[in-house]
């Protein structure tokens, strides 16, 4: 019992200190990248493509500039384009472009001053000054307002007349994925572009507004819900609309972003698009408060609390099955909970971070293996130690007489070979104490060392509950087949005894499987001067071995070989034919059923008839 507990306490301790080390990592954020991945996987696989269809893009490209001029452009170029898309009926218009210092051409800065000051919905960007380059290190309270010291406008001339908005991108890790939707600054509250314009177009933003700040984050911000590419929206070149050549209806009641959107300019990176225009950003914003979306990350206790369930449940299954059934179903499991977290998102919006649970459940695995595998290696040493005992007398009288030290080396010679195997041990010794395993060993193992010394056998090795015998070496015996089956069907029949009282008492069935061989192999010292052991190798050996694997619990299979050498001795029942590993041809296999008579006392009676 003290064994049974000292192993339970070291695998609570162990777990224990797993649990705590996860939790430390999933505070700290060591998974962060690839939570990141994972979320930015999500997104771009949900994406519809298709954008509002009230939202349209008139872009700054290559076209317009070869067109227009050389950029930066005369400022009346921009009160050209507000007069004509407020002539073709914009609900909304949000300029991308910054215009904070004036113009070398102060008359043009007063033509668009002047086309600013006909309309009340137009919006004009804005920059704050927040800590550089904010990127979480901002030691902020959860619920707080991002504070700018500062905040970089429009020039008077233009900001008088037109709605402020701030363009901050905020950046995690160098991507963009969430939004500030309101800053506070010394000038006021400024709110984003795309919530500035879902504002002018009357859209209810209190779902944002109001919405509770999400987990160790600033208020209103907000996960941007990437929908849609660049591609996907419509865009219409700034040349073109001056031109003149769009149909008249193309703007009416819709929200236009002009920016920049040739190659190269003004650019960010995304988790749908590496390289986008950012006011395709401003236009994603925008298209998710139209369309009322907004993601919910789970609570960071629901990330821990499915993180230390996957640990408990990993280091469970590792103990439960066996080490390739729980690879598979540690494997499953973790593949239908990444994709149970993508189908709640997918559906939902709800995002479920279950990367952390993943990885924390894959290392309670790999520790509860290591546990497991100290513990079986501990209990396999201590059945070794015990068979190790235990020598053939033969043997050790032909190390004896030899007065020169053993040489490496074997000969051909023909062996019968039996392999034997304990089966059961395991949820025994579990149930014992140190000292009723002891006894038990010494039972059985003596058992087995008896019958196979009685009949003429080398105990080879024995590995962990296996045991393997050699009958022929490394000196002659005659019948050497015989003795074989006898010593199994002997050790059989022993067993019965010892399995029915370890039945009727610990309630746990034990048995043995026995496999016999005959034929060449090369037997003698083999293994370097440092350690030497004497045992056979070869093909026969294998096929030993690979026909006790093969036997159902206290049975004695044996080769056709050894089947022809012994049939006059022991009764048989033809147990059929198995294709064994290495072979090109099945094996036919006999159970051994019944001894009938030994060797000598056949051949007294063939005498006598």
């Amino acid at each position: 019992m003290k064994k049974a507990v000292s192993k339970s306490a070291v695998i609570a301790i162990g777990n224990t200190i797993v649990v705590l080390i996860c939790c430390i990592f999933l505070t700290i954020g060591v998974w962060k990248v690839l939570s990141n991945q994972a979320f930015d996987f999500n997104l771009k696989q949900t994406m519809s493509g298709q954008p509002h269809e009230d939202i349209v893009v008139v872009g700054i490209d290559t076209e317009s500039i070869k067109s227009v001029g050389p950029y930066p452009w005369d400022r009346k170029v921009y009160a050209e384009l507000v007069e004509r898309l407020e002539k073709a009926g914009a609900k909304v218009i949000g300029f991308d472009v910054e215009f904070y210092t004036e113009s070398n051409n102060p008359e043009s800065d007063k033509r668009f001053a002047e086309a600013l000051s006909k309309y009340k919905n137009i919006v004009l960007p804005s920059h704050a000054d927040v800590e550089s380059d904010f990127d979480r290190t901002m030691k902020l309270k959860e619920g707080e307002w991002i504070t700018a010291r500062k905040v970089e406008q429009p020039i008077p001339l233009f900001s008088q007349y037109a709605n402020k908005a701030h363009i901050n991108a905020v950046f995690d890790k160098g991507v963009i994925r969430t939004n500030w939707l309101q800053i506070n600054t010394p000038e006021g509250v400024f709110p984003s572009m795309g919530l500035a314009m879902a504002q002018l177009a009357g859209v209810d933003v209190s779902k944002y507004l109001n919405a509770p700040s999400l987990q160790n984050r600033p208020k209103s911000e907000m996960y941007i819900k990437w929908d849609v590419n660049e591609l996907d929206f419509e865009t219409i070149p700034v040349s073109r609309v001056l031109s003149g050549t769009i149909p008249q209806d193309t703007f009416k009641d819709r929200l236009v972003l002009i920016g920049y959107t040739a190659p190269g300019s003004d650019e960010g990176s995304t988790p749908v698009e590496e390289h986008m225009h950012l006011v395709y950003a401003h236009a994603n914003i925008l298209n998710q408060i139209l369309k009322q979306q907004w993601i919910q990350p789970a609570n960071g206790a629901v990330t821990v609390a499915l993180a230390a369930l996957m640990i408990l449940l990993y280091g469970f299954l590792t103990w439960r099955l066996k080490p390739i059934t729980a690879v598979v179903v540690i494997f499953v499991v973790s593949i239908l909970l990444i994709i149970g977290q993508y189908m709640t998102f997918a559906y939902s919006d709800f995002y479920i971070d279950t990367i952390g649970a993943v990885v924390s459940g894959l290392i309670s695995y790999l520790a509860n293996i290591a546990m497991k595998t100290y513990f079986e290696t501990k209990q396999k040493n201590y059945i070794t130690k015990q068979f190790g005992r235990y020598i053939s007398p033969d043997l050790v009288k032909e190390i004896a007489k030899s007065d020169s030290e053993i040489q490496l080396g074997g000969i051909s010679k023909e062996l019968t070979i039996m392999f034997l195997d304990v089966r059961g041990f395991t949820p025994l010794s579990e149930k014992l104490k140190p000292e009723e395993v002891v006894d038990f060993l010494n039972m059985m193992f003596n058992l087995i060392t008896e019958r196979a010394l009685e009949n003429h056998g080398t105990i080879d090795k024995f590995i962990g509950d296996a045991a393997m015998i050699l009958y022929n070496a490394p000196l002659d015996v005659p019948h050497h087949p015989y003795y074989a089956v006898k010593t199994a069907y002997e050790i059989q029949k022993g067993m019965e005894k010892i399995r029915a009282e370890v039945l009727e008492k610990y309630g746990v069935t034990i048995s043995v499987g026995i496999g016999i061989n005959t034929g060449d192999v090369v037997v003698g010292n083999i293994g370097s001067y440092l350690r030497v052991d004497y045992t056979a190798i070869g093909d026969n050996v294998n096929t030993a071995a690979r026909i006790e694997s093969n036997t159902s619990p206290n049975q004695i299979l044996v080769s056709e070989s050894t089947y022809e050498l012994t049939k006059s001795y022991f009764e048989y029942q033809f147990a059929g034919e198995k294709l064994m590993k290495g072979k090109s041809m099945p094996l036919k296999l006999y159970e051994v059923i019944q001894w009938k008579i030994a060797p000598s006392e056949e051949k007294e009676a063939h005498q006598v008839s």
